[in-house]
């Protein structure tokens, strides 16, 4: 039964009480109307518990808003929403990708992540492409979905709030890949389900990188919020050389900066007895926080993004295929996932909306009983980058 403003309503109770499930909950699917966002589908998730979300159609099925009880939990960068038809993905030397870099959740891939890099490409047999340079992040977060399908699906008296979507990433001469994405949410939940099919639909051996840009902005981020992580060891810092200089070390957020010159980490995670590695920002002052789940062994890595300047605001949980040292690295190292002809890659993730003292201290304490993060709010980055294991193929 759903649990709803003080009752626990069986299908029947709701049917019963209005006309349309939309008095409690649902998706409906429409469409922005001015500015960059034009001609934007998006669809509107509300579980009737307070959570509230968007999903973008148009751009690779991310997530736009994440919202509880009236709350913004998600980041909204200085771009706004910008229609695909916009994008320029070549733009300003691969950095162009930040003229449209906005929301909850930007998925970066398929086939490349990280930094501006020019790569070998000869394994895709044209003569006339023998390197390919990828711009920040990769294409996929700027493809429209093909959109298979969504509503609201009964399972007795439990329903699930879904959407599937299909996005394709594909040229003449290089990768044809493509991402199958399915969300969903309960009635009366508090939690979004991400599931992620990556497939390399053409014939050609394929390179294949993935991760989860979740960004995290106000109210919920705001001074002295905390980072909570099962950290076992702080791999690397993209500041190192100007390790203290800002005063802001991994675990405690800072006000807004005027002249804050962005940090990432990458930590090295353990994962708790079912291979899950929970992360999550906390807000105690509010008594609110979100928690992203993942899994250890499709996603082994995970960054940590801080940009708190000003008029951007804006924290990131990433958990990641691959290292922060880039395509060509992985390449070197053997660690980058070559898909060939037909094969694929799962992942799995959920954003849990953290309510309240006693919920953010159960999650604290699972947490940190996987194990314990650094005190020391600027660790000295160790430069052990494990070697990753690439994961067996699914067909």
């Amino acid at each position: 039964m759903a649990e709803l403003f003080g009752e626990s309503l069986t299908r029947d109770d709701i049917r019963r009480r209005s006309g349309q499930l939309a008095a409690y909950g649902g998706v409906r699917l429409m469409e922005l109307a001015d500015g960059t966002e034009r001609g934007i589908r998006l669809l509107e998730f509300r579980t009737g518990a307070g959570l509230r979300f968007t999903v973008l159609v148009d751009r690779a099925m991310d997530i736009a808003e994440v919202d509880w009880r009236g709350a913004s939990l998600g980041w909204h960068g200085p771009s706004g929403l910008r229609s695909a038809a916009l994008h320029e993905p070549e733009g300003e030397g691969g950095f162009g990708w930040a003229r449209s870099f906005t929301g909850f959740l930007v998925t970066c891939g398929l086939d490349h992540i990280l930094g501006p890099e020019e790569v070998e490409a000869s394994h895709y047999g044209y003569p006339g492409i023998r390197t390919k340079r990828h711009g920040l992040h990769g294409r996929i977060a700027n493809i429209p979905a093909r959109l298979t399908g969504y509503g609201e699906r009964w399972d007795g008296d439990r329903c699930i709030l879904w959407a599937e979507g299909v996005v394709r990433q594909a040229t003449t001469f290089g990768e044809y890949l493509v991402l199958t994405r399915r969300i969903e949410a309960e009635l009366d939940g508090s939690e979004i389900r991400l599931t992620d099919r990556v497939t390399n639909e053409g014939f050609a051996p394929t390179p294949h990188m993935f991760f989860y840009h979740v960004n995290l902005g106000a109210p919920l981020l705001a001074e002295g919020a905390r980072y909570v992580a099962p950290i076992a060891d702080v791999v690397w810092a993209a500041h190192a050389a100007r390790y203290r200089d800002q005063g802001t070390g991994y675990a405690v957020v800072p006000a807004p900066q005027d002249r804050f010159v962005e940090q990432v980490w990458q930590h090295e995670t353990a994962p708790d007895a079912g291979g899950e590695v929970p992360v999550a920002l906390m807000n105690d002052r509010l008594g609110l926080g979100l928690q992203v789940t993942t899994r250890k062994d499709q996603l082994p890595c995970l960054y940590e993004w801080q940009h708190f300047q000003a008029g951007a605001y804006g924290f990131g949980i990433e958990p990641s295929t691959h290292h922060v040292l880039g395509d060509n690295a992985a390449r070197e190292r053997g660690e980058m996932t070559w898909l060939k002809a037909g094969e694929e890659r799962r992942y799995d993730a959920r954003f849990t909306v953290l309510d309240g003292a006693a919920t953010l201290g159960k999650a604290e304490a699972r947490i940190r009983a996987i194990i314990g993060q650094p005190d020391d709010p600027y660790p000295t980055p160790s430069g052990n980058f494990r070697p990753l294991t690439v994961p067996a193929t699914i067909r």
